[in-house]
């Protein structure tokens, strides 16, 4: 049965029970509005702490791991296990330099000369032709701490509306630079293209099949141009690794590639990050420093890593101009999985067909007669 306020005994109290006063420390704030306390209490509460990031993000760098030295005019004769070694080798650092390359160390010279020439125009020019997110291709900046550690990058496509824009912008040089990237792009595929069909040869697991992914949206090799600041120290180079880093965590690769090649003539250092921690080593001048992709990642069924490496110029008075190019193969069809085959049982069937439609024709025909 239910009780009745009637019920109760005289001498029971109902408890009402308050919400506790707001946290006021005596003195000054007694004399606070509740205004005013709830101004100071929300100002407080909304303040963002300082995060600190776990070690594990950006491991502690290795000491110097030099990677494999390929030489690519000797390619076809290497031996299965020679090969198996080196695709090992390969796969536990995620680089590679590639030695006899064939493409002249004064022609690079000249290209990345040319390409330094772009960070020349005027900063009006660079903002029309920023990058946003209707433009994929064209200027950014990465700043450092300080006012005067910029370092800046292009990226530059094979797109004929791209070309037109910028000769618009910048005519003669534009032309000239175009023309020797032009050039120098067939002769970095072709080194791509061997080394891809070398690993993909020589990998113990198989490959799936390599062609571009689906819903990649650029075609065709693109090329990352930096300008690296003047007189970078150690930590201004790890700063400028890892906004790239936190980038690709944040984004994933921004253009699918299989591989990645580094034309960095002068480095003192060439850094790589993977998720197994930094390395560092210095290339060989003249070598062409090769870094493993996202695709290729997926093509090897996780026996290549993807890594993202860095040419390093410390202590240098001038500016200082590499390259890297984000190669990924042109999309293969099979056409053997393209054309239709019969079955055994569909030939019957056919056979039958055209037997009684023949038998047909000639009642036809002896009737007519």
């Amino acid at each position: 049965m239910a009780t009745t306020p009637e019920s109760l005994p005289e001498n029971r109290v109902i408890d009402f029970r308050a919400p506790p006063p707001s946290p006021v420390a005596p003195g000054h704030r007694s004399s606070l509005t509740n205004d005013e306390v709830l101004t100071e209490f929300l100002e407080n509460s909304l303040k963002v702490p300082d995060l600190i990031l776990p070690d594990r993000v950006f491991p502690r760098q290795k000491a110097s791991q030099n990677p494999l030295k390929l030489d690519l005019q000797s390619l076809e004769s290497i031996e299965n296990g020679e090969g198996l070694k080196i695709v090992e080798m390969i796969a536990r650092v995620g680089c590679l330099e590639v030695i006899n390359h064939g493409i002249s160390k004064d022609f690079i010279k000249s290209v990345l000369a040319a390409g330094a020439d772009i960070f020349g125009i005027s900063p009006e020019k660079k903002k029309i032709a920023a990058r946003s997110p209707e433009r994929l291709f064209g200027f950014e900046e990465i700043h450092g701490e300080e006012e005067d550690e910029t370092n800046e990058e292009f990226l530059w496509h094979r797109d004929e509306a791209f070309k037109a824009e910028m000769e618009g912008i910048w005519p003669i040089g534009y032309s000239n630079f175009s023309e020797k990237m032009e050039k120098l792009l067939p002769k970095i595929e072709e080194v791509a293209s061997r080394i891809l069909l070398f690993l993909q040869n020589i990998s113990p697991r198989k490959f799936s099949d390599i062609t571009t992914m689906e819903n990649q949206e650029i075609t065709g090799s693109i090329c990352y141009i930096y300008k690296h600041c003047k007189k970078m120290d150690g930590v201004e180079c790890a700063d400028s690794l890892k906004y790239d880093v936190i980038r690709m965590l944040i984004k994933g690769s921004e253009f699918p590639h299989a591989l990645c090649l580094h034309l960095c003539s002068g480095s003192t250092d060439f850094h790589v990050y993977s998720k197994k921690g930094w390395a560092s080593f210095r290339p060989e001048e003249g070598t062409i420093v090769i870094t493993v992709g996202d695709q290729l990642q997926a093509w090897s069924n996780g026996q290549y890593r993807h890594v993202i490496g860095r040419p390093m110029f410390k202590g240098e008075d001038e500016d200082c101009i590499s390259m890297a190019f984000l190669y990924a193969p042109p999309k293969v069809t099979n056409s053997i999985k393209d054309d239709k085959t019969i079955s055994f049982s569909q030939q019957i069937v056919i056979a039958i067909i055209f037997t009684l439609l023949y038998q047909l024709l000639l009642r036809i025909y002896y009737m007519i007669l």
